[in-house]
This record gives structure tokens, sequence and C-alpha cells, in this order.
């Protein structure tokens, strides 16, 4: 019999210790923000094309914190505050200055992602495009944005946080 109650106390330490492992795990992997997006001209359409992709679960609590109220980012009644937030933190302007006219084309989400699509009608970026991405970065101050843009030749890259929320392509 004595090797019931040790049996149990070594069982009810493991459970524990995969418990407490389970859950640092789990907090763990939402310790980096992050978002990405791909603006790319579509030669066929004239148009540029920009894809953005970011963490539902991150966008969710920042429209609850906005908003005060939990908002199902599946359903279209939620996708105008979603919108507002989004226009305002990401834009794109010309070499002189001033604003490109983005068009909002819709939104799709699943559990884990929130895909925004957007584009420039008739226009291919020119060099020395700025780029203002300030998207959850200033709710999540650890969140990194990255922002892949291809017009002609090879990908350009950037990073966006806090320190920098506007970059220009060359």
């Amino acid at each position: 019999m004595k090797c019931y109650p040790t049996l149990l106390a070594r069982m009810t330490r493991c459970m524990m210790l995969a418990s407490a492992v389970l859950a640092a795990g789990s907090a763990a992997a939402h310790n980096f923000h992050m978002g990405l997006a791909d603006i790319r001209y579509n030669a066929r359409s004239g148009n540029t094309e920009i894809v953005h992709t970011y963490t539902a679960h991150d966008l969710a609590t920042l429209l609850i914190d906005l908003y005060g109220r939990n908002l199902d980012l599946g359903q279209p009644d939620s996708e105008a505050p979603l919108r507002k937030y989004v226009e305002r933190q990401f834009y794109l302007e010309d070499p002189s200055g001033r604003r490109l006219p983005l068009q909002w084309l819709g939104v799709k989400a699943d559990a884990d992602t929130v895909t925004i699509f957007q584009e420039i009608p008739d226009r291919k970026l020119a060099p020395a495009t700025r780029i203002h991405n300030a998207v959850l970065i200033d709710f999540q101050p650890a969140q990194k944005n990255t922002v892949n843009v291809q017009t002609d030749g090879p990908i350009q890259t950037f990073i966006f946080d806090q320190q920098h929320t506007t970059l220009e392509t060359r």
C-alpha cells in the first residue's frame, strides 16, 4: 500500500509539471507579435495589390481595447471598425508626399489570422514611395511588421517597429 501514495504523488507532480510546461509554452508561443504585408504590381490588371496578414488574436484584442466590445472579424459589421483602424495606421505616399488612394477590397478571417485586401487602381509604385505601417505597433510595443514590395526587379523587404513606422522604397 505504501507504493500507491508514492505513485500517485509522482503522477500528480508529473501532471503538474506537464501542465506548467504546456502553459508556459503556449504563453511563450505568442510573445512575438508580427504582421506581414505584400505589395505587388499586377501587370495584367494594372493595379498595385496589397495583402496584409495579422494574428487574429492581436487584432481582436486591439479592437476590444479601442471599441470596448468583442468584434467578430468574420462578420461584415466588424469590418468597418477594422477598416477605420487599418486606414489610419497603414498608408502609402507618393514621392511628393501625397497619399495614394488605397481601395479597401475586404477581409478574410479565421481562428488564427486576419487577411486584409487593398489595391491602388491603375498605378505602379514609383521609387521613393513612402510606406507608413503602424498597424498594431501602437498597441503592442513588440510588434514587428514586415512589408515586401515588388514592382520591377527584386523584392524589397522593410521591417516596421516602434522606431521605424515610415520607410521609403528604392
